[in-house]
């Protein structure tokens, strides 16, 4: 999963504390709703993604009406197929149109508009499900991937993403709920090659998987140099597995890292 945290596209604080969800029924897709340039679908336009992100955000953050605390969705995928963290994981949105609603499923929106870019790109599907596995693994959310239109009087998500839901939400040349291949994980490297303070791609993907379950101690990064940051991060995912004392001392052992699924680089 290409997965951008609220740090790395430059998320605003939220203006209340986002209500805490232990589990969902699954997943709703959405689209943006209004034009989209066709020419955010451009391979070479990805930088236009993360302020498009922002102000989105800033959007929801100046809606007096709907007096939302953050982004409305869990997350956004662009049509390069990356996964902007919105809310996060267990963290109740602000989407799906009722209060009832939003405590039934999460909320991933596609950048994608009613005019403009209105046909998600292949990457763009494989995002949103990469998006979706990531809230079932990380969010307890359940089998169900259903359309914002689905229990609520909207278009959203559009025609062509509403009937990519329909015909089971799949991978583009794979599969969706039933045969989709396993993640690969990084394998344990072992202790000795944490405490030879490594630069290494394994270092970053272990300090994003930290920020998407929510055990972030960096001002910046994550990035391939083992740090003191990398450490205090690390403590704080084995006290979330119920670790204390010595044990939550931030150097990874084989069973936290286990329990971590840090994909492979």
């Amino acid at each position: 999963m290409k997965f951008i945290s609220r740090a790395q596209w430059g998320a605003r604080p939220s203006r209340y504390a986002l209500a805490y969800i232990a589990s969902t029924r699954g997943v709703k897709i959405h689209y943006e709703g209004t034009h989209v340039p066709e020419t955010l679908g451009r391979p070479d336009a990805h930088d236009q993604c993360a302020p498009r992100v922002r102000a989105i955000q800033a959007s929801h953050l100046a809606n007096d009406e709907e007096d939302y605390s953050d982004v409305a969705y869990n997350a956004l995928v662009c049509p390069h197929g990356f996964v902007f963290e919105g809310r996060g994981a267990h963290r109740k949105t602000g989407a799906n149109g009722t209060a009832t609603l939003n405590s039934q499923h999460y909320a991933v929106c596609a950048l994608l508009g009613s005019s403009g870019l209105t046909e998600p790109t292949d990457a763009q599907l494989a995002g949103l499900r990469d998006a979706v596995e990531w809230l079932r693994r990380d969010g307890d959310a359940g089998d169900e991937i259903k359309g914002h239109r689905d229990g609520h009087p909207t278009a959203c998500p559009g025609g062509p993403l509403y009937a990519w839901v329909q015909r089971g939400a799949r991978r583009p040349g794979g599969t969706g709920d039933t045969g989709t291949p396993a993640q690969r994980f990084e394998p344990y490297p072992g202790a000795d090659f944490f405490k030879r303070s490594p630069r290494s791609p394994i270092i970053t993907a272990m300090g994003r998987r930290l920020v998407a379950v929510g055990c972030s101690a960096y001002r910046e990064g994550p990035g391939p140099q083992w740090t003191e940051a990398d450490r205090r991060s690390y403590a704080l995912w084995q006290q979330r597995l119920g670790y204390g004392g010595a044990d939550a001392d931030g150097w990874p052992g084989r069973t936290s890292w286990d329990a971590l699924k840090v994909p492979n680089v």
